[in-house]
Protein backbone atom coordinates (compact mmCIF):
# COMPACT_ATOMS: atom_id res chain seq x y z
CA UNK A 1 0.00 0.00 0.00
CA UNK A 2 1.32 3.51 0.72
CA UNK A 3 1.75 6.92 2.44
CA UNK A 4 3.83 10.19 3.22
CA UNK A 5 1.64 12.73 3.68
CA UNK A 6 3.48 15.85 5.30
CA UNK A 7 0.41 17.41 6.50
CA UNK A 8 -0.15 18.35 10.22
CA UNK A 9 -2.26 16.31 11.75
CA UNK A 10 -4.86 17.44 14.38
CA UNK A 11 -6.27 14.47 17.13
CA UNK A 12 -9.81 13.59 17.09
CA UNK A 13 -11.79 14.22 20.74
CA UNK A 14 -15.41 13.16 22.01
CA UNK A 15 -17.77 14.84 24.54
CA UNK A 16 -20.64 13.60 25.50
CA UNK A 17 -21.55 16.70 26.91
CA UNK A 18 -24.16 19.43 26.03
CA UNK A 19 -22.47 21.66 23.59
CA UNK A 20 -23.20 25.25 23.84
CA UNK A 21 -23.45 26.71 19.56
CA UNK A 22 -19.85 28.66 19.01
CA UNK A 23 -20.58 32.51 18.42
CA UNK A 24 -20.25 33.54 14.95
CA UNK A 25 -16.97 32.72 13.26
CA UNK A 26 -16.13 29.34 15.15
CA UNK A 27 -15.80 25.84 12.77
CA UNK A 28 -19.02 24.78 14.16
CA UNK A 29 -21.17 27.83 14.26
CA UNK A 30 -23.85 27.88 12.65
CA UNK A 31 -24.18 31.84 12.79
CA UNK A 32 -24.01 32.42 9.28
CA UNK A 33 -24.13 35.95 8.92
CA UNK A 34 -20.83 38.35 9.80
CA UNK A 35 -20.69 40.05 12.80
CA UNK A 36 -18.67 42.78 11.02
CA UNK A 37 -19.67 43.88 7.49
CA UNK A 38 -16.76 45.32 5.30
CA UNK A 39 -17.77 48.90 4.43
CA UNK A 40 -18.71 49.94 0.85
CA UNK A 41 -16.49 51.62 -1.10
CA UNK A 42 -13.23 49.56 0.71
CA UNK A 43 -10.93 47.91 -1.57
CA UNK A 44 -9.23 44.80 0.07
CA UNK A 45 -5.22 44.90 -1.32
CA UNK A 46 -4.39 41.16 -1.79
CA UNK A 47 -0.88 40.13 0.19
CA UNK A 48 1.57 37.84 -0.87
CA UNK A 49 0.35 35.27 -3.69
CA UNK A 50 1.73 32.95 -6.25
CA UNK A 51 2.05 34.58 -9.95
CA UNK A 52 4.12 34.06 -12.65
CA UNK A 53 6.03 36.37 -15.65
CA UNK A 54 3.64 34.89 -18.06
CA UNK A 55 -0.02 32.66 -18.71
CA UNK A 56 1.04 30.28 -21.14
CA UNK A 57 3.29 28.40 -19.16
CA UNK A 58 2.45 25.69 -16.77
CA UNK A 59 3.23 26.58 -13.28
CA UNK A 60 2.06 24.15 -10.03
CA UNK A 61 -1.16 25.43 -8.75
CA UNK A 62 -2.52 25.30 -12.22
CA UNK A 63 -3.86 21.69 -11.50
CA UNK A 64 -7.68 21.26 -12.23
CA UNK A 65 -10.43 18.86 -11.97
CA UNK A 66 -13.04 19.06 -14.86
CA UNK A 67 -15.02 16.11 -16.83
CA UNK A 68 -14.19 13.85 -14.34
CA UNK A 69 -10.53 13.98 -14.10
CA UNK A 70 -7.60 15.47 -12.28
CA UNK A 71 -5.33 17.14 -14.66
CA UNK A 72 -1.98 18.86 -13.73
CA UNK A 73 0.01 20.01 -16.40
CA UNK A 74 2.93 21.40 -15.20
CA UNK A 75 3.46 17.81 -13.38
CA UNK A 76 2.30 15.96 -16.83
CA UNK A 77 -0.17 14.02 -14.66
CA UNK A 78 -3.72 12.55 -15.35
CA UNK A 79 -6.15 11.06 -12.98
CA UNK A 80 -9.52 9.32 -14.02
CA UNK A 81 -11.78 10.09 -11.04
CA UNK A 82 -13.55 6.89 -9.59
CA UNK A 83 -17.16 7.49 -10.75
CA UNK A 84 -18.72 9.92 -8.14
CA UNK A 85 -15.95 11.44 -7.03
CA UNK A 86 -15.43 15.02 -7.04
CA UNK A 87 -13.57 18.20 -6.12
CA UNK A 88 -16.04 20.49 -3.79
CA UNK A 89 -13.57 23.42 -2.84
CA UNK A 90 -10.35 24.78 -4.50
CA UNK A 91 -7.19 24.06 -2.27
CA UNK A 92 -5.53 27.02 -0.80
CA UNK A 93 -2.75 29.07 -2.60
CA UNK A 94 1.12 27.85 -2.23
CA UNK A 95 2.98 27.91 1.17
CA UNK A 96 5.82 30.32 0.94
CA UNK A 97 7.89 27.06 1.74
CA UNK A 98 6.31 25.16 -1.81
CA UNK A 99 4.07 23.15 -0.26
CA UNK A 100 0.57 22.60 -3.04
CA UNK A 101 -2.51 21.21 -2.73
CA UNK A 102 -3.34 20.43 -6.15
CA UNK A 103 -6.83 18.72 -5.17
CA UNK A 104 -8.87 17.35 -2.53
CA UNK A 105 -11.15 14.35 -4.33
CA UNK A 106 -14.14 12.87 -2.11
CA UNK A 107 -17.88 11.38 -3.24
CA UNK A 108 -20.06 13.50 -4.00
CA UNK A 109 -23.39 13.97 -1.55
CA UNK A 110 -25.89 12.21 -4.49
CA UNK A 111 -23.23 9.56 -5.15
CA UNK A 112 -24.34 6.09 -4.12
CA UNK A 113 -20.76 5.47 -2.36
CA UNK A 114 -21.60 4.47 1.01
CA UNK A 115 -18.34 4.41 2.27
CA UNK A 116 -16.50 8.17 2.43
CA UNK A 117 -13.02 8.75 2.21
CA UNK A 118 -11.09 11.12 0.56
CA UNK A 119 -7.77 11.62 -2.29
CA UNK A 120 -5.83 14.58 -1.38
CA UNK A 121 -2.81 15.21 -3.98
CA UNK A 122 -0.26 17.62 -2.63
CA UNK A 123 2.73 18.53 -4.04
CA UNK A 124 6.06 19.86 -2.46
CA UNK A 125 8.58 22.05 -3.63
CA UNK A 126 11.84 19.97 -2.38
CA UNK A 127 13.81 23.17 -3.36
CA UNK A 128 12.22 24.99 -0.35
CA UNK A 129 10.88 22.13 1.83
CA UNK A 130 12.18 23.09 5.49
CA UNK A 131 12.50 19.59 6.42
CA UNK A 132 15.76 17.50 6.09
CA UNK A 133 14.66 15.45 2.71
CA UNK A 134 16.66 15.65 -0.50
CA UNK A 135 13.73 13.62 -2.82
CA UNK A 136 10.05 12.16 -2.33
CA UNK A 137 11.71 8.78 -0.82
CA UNK A 138 13.19 10.70 1.84
CA UNK A 139 10.25 13.14 2.45
CA UNK A 140 8.10 9.85 3.11
CA UNK A 141 10.86 8.77 5.35
CA UNK A 142 10.75 11.96 7.95
CA UNK A 143 6.86 11.94 7.70
CA UNK A 144 6.41 7.85 9.03
CA UNK A 145 8.78 8.73 11.37
CA UNK A 146 7.56 11.59 12.67
CA UNK A 147 3.79 10.81 13.17
CA UNK A 148 2.02 12.46 16.28
CA UNK A 149 1.61 10.36 19.64
CA UNK A 150 -2.05 9.49 18.72
CA UNK A 151 -1.11 7.89 15.22
CA UNK A 152 0.08 4.85 14.56
CA UNK A 153 2.63 3.30 11.83
CA UNK A 154 0.69 0.41 10.12
CA UNK A 155 3.32 -0.34 7.42
CA UNK A 156 6.69 1.19 6.86
CA UNK A 157 7.96 2.97 3.82
CA UNK A 158 8.41 0.70 0.47
CA UNK A 159 9.09 1.30 -2.71
CA UNK A 160 6.25 0.18 -5.12
CA UNK A 161 5.16 0.17 -8.38
CA UNK A 162 2.39 2.69 -9.09
CA UNK A 163 1.21 3.06 -13.04
CA UNK A 164 4.62 2.09 -14.10
CA UNK A 165 6.44 4.55 -11.96
CA UNK A 166 8.66 3.81 -8.59
CA UNK A 167 6.77 5.30 -5.57
CA UNK A 168 7.44 5.60 -1.58
CA UNK A 169 4.35 3.85 -0.21
CA UNK A 170 3.43 4.17 3.62
CA UNK A 171 0.26 3.60 6.21
CA UNK A 172 -0.48 4.80 9.38
CA UNK A 173 -3.77 5.30 11.43
CA UNK A 174 -5.74 6.75 14.28
CA UNK A 175 -6.90 3.61 16.85
CA UNK A 176 -9.37 6.63 18.27
CA UNK A 177 -11.23 8.03 14.71
CA UNK A 178 -10.63 4.92 13.09
CA UNK A 179 -9.22 6.28 10.15
CA UNK A 180 -6.41 4.93 7.97
CA UNK A 181 -3.88 6.98 5.82
CA UNK A 182 -2.15 5.46 2.84
CA UNK A 183 0.12 8.01 1.00
CA UNK A 184 1.71 7.10 -1.93
CA UNK A 185 5.06 9.21 -3.05
CA UNK A 186 6.98 10.26 -5.85
CA UNK A 187 9.34 12.98 -7.62
CA UNK A 188 8.82 15.00 -10.65
CA UNK A 189 10.16 18.17 -11.54
CA UNK A 190 12.21 18.32 -8.41
CA UNK A 191 8.53 17.75 -6.22
CA UNK A 192 7.59 15.24 -4.19
CA UNK A 193 4.15 14.31 -5.55
CA UNK A 194 1.83 12.92 -3.10
CA UNK A 195 -1.64 11.15 -2.90
CA UNK A 196 -3.02 11.07 0.41
CA UNK A 197 -5.71 8.48 1.04
CA UNK A 198 -8.02 8.73 3.77
CA UNK A 199 -10.97 6.26 4.98
CA UNK A 200 -11.92 3.74 8.02
CA UNK A 201 -12.54 1.35 5.08
CA UNK A 202 -9.13 -0.09 4.12
CA UNK A 203 -11.07 -1.75 1.09
CA UNK A 204 -11.79 1.87 -0.53
CA UNK A 205 -8.39 2.61 0.01
CA UNK A 206 -7.32 -0.62 -1.88
CA UNK A 207 -9.93 0.37 -4.36
CA UNK A 208 -8.57 3.73 -4.39
CA UNK A 209 -4.74 2.47 -4.89
CA UNK A 210 -6.08 0.54 -8.14
CA UNK A 211 -7.57 3.69 -9.32
CA UNK A 212 -4.27 5.63 -9.48
CA UNK A 213 -2.34 2.65 -10.78
CA UNK A 214 -4.53 3.94 -14.49
CA UNK A 215 -3.43 7.34 -13.97
CA UNK A 216 -0.62 8.88 -16.84
CA UNK A 217 2.34 10.14 -15.09
CA UNK A 218 5.51 11.28 -16.98
CA UNK A 219 8.70 8.69 -17.51
CA UNK A 220 10.66 11.03 -15.18
CA UNK A 221 8.46 10.54 -12.13
CA UNK A 222 10.47 8.20 -9.25
CA UNK A 223 10.75 8.56 -5.79
CA UNK A 224 14.64 9.13 -5.72
CA UNK A 225 14.70 10.84 -9.23
CA UNK A 226 12.68 13.26 -11.10
CA UNK A 227 14.53 16.04 -12.20
CA UNK A 228 13.35 17.19 -15.49
CA UNK A 229 14.64 16.29 -18.59
CA UNK A 230 13.32 15.53 -22.37
CA UNK A 231 10.78 17.84 -23.16
CA UNK A 232 10.66 20.10 -19.96
CA UNK A 233 13.87 21.36 -17.71
CA UNK A 234 16.60 19.72 -15.44
CA UNK A 235 15.46 20.74 -12.60
CA UNK A 236 19.00 21.99 -10.42
CA UNK A 237 18.93 23.41 -7.03
CA UNK A 238 20.85 26.09 -5.98
CA UNK A 239 21.66 26.86 -9.57
CA UNK A 240 22.29 30.53 -9.52
CA UNK A 241 25.37 30.53 -8.05
CA UNK A 242 28.68 32.77 -9.48
CA UNK A 243 30.35 30.08 -11.54
CA UNK A 244 27.35 29.44 -13.65
CA UNK A 245 26.85 32.79 -14.58
CA UNK A 246 27.85 35.61 -16.63
CA UNK A 247 25.69 38.58 -15.14
CA UNK A 248 23.53 39.18 -12.20
CA UNK A 249 21.80 42.23 -10.94
CA UNK A 250 20.50 42.27 -7.35
CA UNK A 251 17.30 43.35 -6.90
CA UNK A 252 16.63 46.76 -5.04
CA UNK A 253 13.68 46.72 -2.59
CA UNK A 254 11.54 49.84 -2.04
CA UNK A 255 9.88 48.51 0.85
CA UNK A 256 11.57 46.00 3.78
CA UNK A 257 8.68 42.90 4.57
CA UNK A 258 9.59 39.92 6.42
CA UNK A 259 8.47 37.55 4.48
CA UNK A 260 10.12 34.85 2.62
CA UNK A 261 9.95 34.81 -1.49
CA UNK A 262 10.33 31.79 -2.78
CA UNK A 263 10.77 32.20 -6.93
CA UNK A 264 11.56 29.34 -9.27
CA UNK A 265 12.87 30.51 -13.06
CA UNK A 266 13.25 28.64 -16.51
CA UNK A 267 16.71 29.59 -18.03
CA UNK A 268 16.67 28.84 -21.97
CA UNK A 269 19.25 27.19 -23.97
CA UNK A 270 21.10 30.52 -24.46
CA UNK A 271 21.41 31.15 -20.62
CA UNK A 272 18.51 33.61 -20.56
CA UNK A 273 15.95 33.69 -17.84
CA UNK A 274 12.71 33.24 -19.88
CA UNK A 275 9.89 32.54 -17.63
CA UNK A 276 9.47 33.54 -13.57
CA UNK A 277 7.15 31.80 -10.76
CA UNK A 278 6.49 33.24 -7.61
CA UNK A 279 5.33 30.76 -5.22
CA UNK A 280 4.52 33.84 -2.60
CA UNK A 281 5.42 37.62 -3.09
CA UNK A 282 3.72 41.06 -2.39
CA UNK A 283 3.03 42.30 -6.14
CA UNK A 284 5.72 45.52 -5.23
CA UNK A 285 8.30 42.36 -4.52
CA UNK A 286 7.57 40.19 -7.87
CA UNK A 287 7.93 43.25 -9.72
CA UNK A 288 11.24 44.54 -8.54
CA UNK A 289 12.66 40.99 -8.60
CA UNK A 290 11.14 40.28 -11.79
CA UNK A 291 13.37 43.66 -13.18
CA UNK A 292 16.28 42.09 -12.32
CA UNK A 293 15.97 38.10 -12.97
CA UNK A 294 15.24 38.95 -16.65
CA UNK A 295 18.92 40.76 -16.68
CA UNK A 296 20.66 37.79 -15.14
CA UNK A 297 22.63 35.54 -18.02
CA UNK A 298 23.65 31.83 -17.15
CA UNK A 299 26.21 30.01 -19.04
CA UNK A 300 24.46 27.50 -21.55
CA UNK A 301 23.73 24.10 -19.31
CA UNK A 302 24.55 21.18 -21.50
CA UNK A 303 23.86 17.15 -21.47
CA UNK A 304 25.99 15.15 -23.45
CA UNK A 305 26.94 17.98 -25.03
CA UNK A 306 24.12 19.95 -26.19
CA UNK A 307 22.28 22.86 -24.32
CA UNK A 308 19.38 22.24 -22.46
CA UNK A 309 17.06 24.62 -20.51
CA UNK A 310 16.69 24.46 -16.47
CA UNK A 311 14.47 24.79 -14.02
CA UNK A 312 16.34 26.19 -10.66
CA UNK A 313 14.86 28.31 -7.02
CA UNK A 314 16.09 31.18 -5.62
CA UNK A 315 15.00 32.34 -1.96
CA UNK A 316 14.66 35.77 -1.13
CA UNK A 317 13.97 37.58 1.92
CA UNK A 318 13.94 35.73 5.34
CA UNK A 319 15.45 32.77 5.83
CA UNK A 320 12.72 30.02 6.71
CA UNK A 321 14.21 26.06 6.17
CA UNK A 322 16.98 25.85 9.19
CA UNK A 323 16.48 21.93 9.59
CA UNK A 324 16.71 21.53 5.38
CA UNK A 325 20.39 19.82 4.66
CA UNK A 326 22.68 22.24 2.81
CA UNK A 327 22.29 21.87 -1.41
CA UNK A 328 18.28 20.73 -0.80
CA UNK A 329 17.21 24.31 -1.23
CA UNK A 330 17.39 26.97 -3.52
CA UNK A 331 19.58 29.96 -3.16
CA UNK A 332 19.00 32.25 -0.61
CA UNK A 333 19.50 35.95 -1.12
Amino acid sequence: MVLASGLSLSGFAQDGGQQATPPNGGDFSNVMAPLVKVPEGVIIVKGAWASASDSFTPVPEGASVGREAFSAPYFGMTYQLPAGWIQEYQGPPPSDTGRYVLAELSPAATSDETVRGTVLITAQDMFFTPLPARNAAELASHMSGHLQADYKLEMAPAETKIAGRNFTAYAYWSPVAELHWYVLATEIRCHAVQFVLTSRDTRLLETLVRSIDKMALPDEASSTGGTGGGPVPVCIANYARAENMTSRIEPVFTEHRANAVPVRMIIDKEGNVKHIHFLSAFPDQSKVITDALFQWKFKPYRVNGEPVEVETGVLFGRVHNPLAQPGAGGATQ
